[in-house]
């Protein structure tokens, strides 16, 4: 059996705590000088850049390109778009001043009065009006479209009640910013978008999700309609995982934003925008982890094999490192991550209790006794199961492990998923099923009147209308009105 880290809280017991310690425990983050915000350790960091860069190459596939856009954003600029500055507006930090001074009193430096801006700076909680005040500068006519820009950048919403990766003050995020000639195009690029996410939590992150669109009131602020990828957590709370808005021209209209048309006609340009964030660290934790550390699938673990070294003595050592270096070096040719770890200073024990705890999705331990017999002992992460194979084709054994690991993790998630998704047709059963936590398939009657009354009375909210699944129409469960399918509640982070 594995060694049970000691000190981290069981998920039976407090599944809230055991996510903040192993967020902590694993090295992946801890909490900065600056309230509500993080700071991302290299092990952290180095999860986020396999998912950054391979977000980013899927993302290029489809012909965008990155660029970089300003922090700070003119206030009159949110002005613009009302239904967008409503949305923002209670989590926008404001920089008023540009200098600061010596306290007279001696009392270290105080905000220079004299030096207040004529206006104030919004740090962006996202980027639309920034953005589309700079494509009023790049498009004129139907040339210039479609333009298809990405920036991978930082923003500020200031939280109240923070937890690491999940919600916080600042976080790291891509956000898509495409302009379109035709409200077609913009709508096929909305959608293309929110499939793409969803290809990668299942075929990377092994995170199954129902793609679905917000209801009104949960829609982005300035949307016509938003797409949303929604995953199942460990506890049975639903985790919104990454969201693609189809903005019409309302962001064009508010920055007049026109193009000479193929008719040689003036008209607004279309818009669409899209992001994932961080919080896809949050959902890659809580979907697969267990009480012995975290579960990373690999082909997003930065460790994919560790090999781990028993030896007595330094001519013990020497041979398994001969044994181990044409090992290493086949599995890098095979484009696997793999670490080994001969150091000194740490006894195998806790060698394999940190990696364990750290996710690593494949462990080797290999000792004088394993060289002479031709064997390699080999762990799996994601059932903790160990079996003795053969040293002589290990590389090509492992190959294939690393990815029935994959699957594995994605079909348990899936099987959880499927157990946590309940169908219910009254308001009581709702309101006892939905205490058991879990997608609740139920009739809606498309009002934000019955959506409302539902999240203050059971504190679940509509995740989103399912693009698939059952289409047949029904009765509300809560009015009795008409309704056109079955819509996902679920209590959510």
């Amino acid at each position: 059996m594995a060694i049970e880290l000691k000190g981290l809280t069981k998920r039976s017991e407090n599944y809230s705590q055991w996510y903040n310690e192993l967020v902590t425990k694993a090295d992946l983050a801890e909490q900065s000088a600056v309230r509500g915000c993080m700071v991302i350790k290299p092990y952290g960091y180095a999860i986020w850049e396999k998912m950054q860069q391979q977000l980013d190459r899927m993302f290029k596939a489809t012909g965008v390109q990155n660029a970089y856009f300003p922090l700070l954003i003119p206030k009159s600029f949110l002005c613009r778009e009302a239904e967008h500055v409503e949305g923002f507006a209670k989590e926008c930090a404001v920089v008023t001043h540009y200098r600061l001074k010596n306290d007279p009193d001696g009392n270290g430096v105080i905000v220079d009065p004299d030096a207040r801006l004529e206006e104030e700076l919004i740090v962006r909680p996202t980027s639309e009006t920034i953005i589309w005040g700079t494509y009023k500068n790049w498009i004129h006519s139907y040339r210039d479209l479609p333009v298809l820009c990405n920036q991978w950048a930082n923003v500020m919403r200031w939280e109240m009640r923070t937890r690491m990766f999940l919600r916080t003050a600042e976080f790291l995020w891509q956000e898509g910013h495409c302009a379109h000639a035709t409200a077609e195009e913009s709508e096929a690029r909305t959608v293309q978008m929110i499939n793409l996410y969803a290809d990668f939590a299942r075929k990377y992150m092994a995170m199954p999700v129902i793609i679905g669109v917000k209801s009104a009131n949960e829609r982005f602020a300035g949307a016509l309609n938003t797409y949303t990828i929604e995953a199942m957590m460990q506890d049975g709370k639903a985790l919104q995982s990454g969201t693609s808005h189809n903005l019409g021209q309302n962001f064009a209209k508010a920055f007049d934003v026109t193009f000479v048309n193929k008719e040689n006609q003036p008209e607004y340009v279309w818009a669409n925008s899209w992001g994932v964030s961080t919080r896809l660290m949050g959902a890659l934790i809580m979907s697969h982890s267990d009480d012995n550390g975290l579960v990373l699938p690999p082909h997003l673990a930065p460790i994919q094999v560790v090999i781990v070294p028993i030896f007595k003595n330094n001519d013990q050592l020497q041979k398994i490192n001969e044994t181990v270096a044409p090992i290493v070096a086949e599995l890098e040719k095979r484009g696997i991550s793999v670490k080994y770890d001969n150091s000194e200073t740490k006894r195998p024990g806790f060698k394999f209790a940190d990696y364990e705890l750290k996710g690593v999705p494949v462990r080797l331990a290999i000792g004088a006794r394993d060289i002479e017999n031709g064997t390699v002992e080999v762990m799996r992460r994601d059932t903790l199961e160990k079996q003795v194979e053969p040293l002589d084709g290990i590389t090509g054994f492992i190959a294939n492990l690393l990815e029935e690991i994959q699957e594995n993790i994605y079909k348990k998630a899936l099987d959880h998923r499927n157990e946590m998704t309940r169908t219910v047709d009254t308001y009581e059963e709702f309101k006892a099923e939905i205490e058991k936590g879990g997608f609740i398939l139920a009739h809606w009657d498309g009002t934000t009147e019955t959506e409302l009354k539902i999240k203050e009375e059971t504190k679940a909210t509509l995740r989103c209308i399912p693009l698939d699944g059952d289409k047949t129409p029904g009765k509300c469960m809560v009015t009795g009105r008409p309704s056109a399918q079955r819509v996902i509640f679920a209590r959510n982070y």
